[in-house]
């Protein structure tokens, strides 16, 4: 075997493992959005309920509901990471919003209906965080391989592009589902003041 033909098999076995690489970690990225977008649709689908329980007890609070709706509809058609991104920043803003107004009715608070939705969807915003780290993890490898030397020149030859982050507000605290008090905050008030009587007594 001749030295030239030896360096040519050493380079193309480099190559090939380098493409490799970039493959598994693309796809691992990838795999990661699938389960993101299975999580963001497990959302969308919980919205309407939500909003027509929450509509139920309070029907003059249309801008909110409103609100909520035209951001779920922005989040459905995001068109890219970057765009999808921005748009879950905007629903999770006006589903807190929504989540305030559940917190002046008393009634609703106890609505099994509504708590069991509240519970899914806190389950869902869970799930969506950890595929988001998940994900973000691989695009950084994947970045940082197509950005450095030799790899770089690899990825350029074969066609590897950086991929967006999925970036979030506030990460736990900008997905985190407000939770509503259970416990009338006036039964709550009038029970504290009975006992205060009760101990004078």
């Amino acid at each position: 075997m001749t030295p030239l033909l030896l360096i040519l098999i050493v380079v193309a076995v480099v190559i090939a493992a380098t493409y490799n690489k970039l493959v598994r970690v693309r796809m691992r990225a990838l795999e990661a959005w699938s389960d993101i977008e299975v999580q963001l649709k497990r959302r969308y689908n919980l919205i309407p309920n939500l909003v027509d329980t929450v509509k139920g007890y309070a029907q003059h609070e249309e801008s909110v509901f409103q609100k909520v709706t035209e951001a779920r509809a922005a989040a459905i058609g995001a068109g890219s990471v970057g765009a999808q991104s921005k748009a879950e920043n905007m629903l999770t803003s006006a589903l807190k919003s929504l989540f305030a107004v559940a917190e002046a009715y008393p009634q609703l608070r106890a609505v099994e209906s509504f708590l069991g939705l509240q519970n899914e969807l806190t389950d869902t915003e869970n799930k969506i965080q950890a595929a988001r780290r998940f994900y973000n993890g691989n695009v950084r490898d994947l970045n940082i391989s197509i950005q450095t030397f030799p790899t770089n020149m690899i990825a350029n030859m074969m066609g590897f592009k950086e991929m967006d982050f999925f970036d979030l507000e506030g990460e736990e605290e900008a997905r985190e589902v407000p939770k509503v008090d259970m416990v009338d905050k006036k039964e709550e008030k009038k029970s504290g003041g009975d006992s205060t009587e009760g101990s004078d007594k």
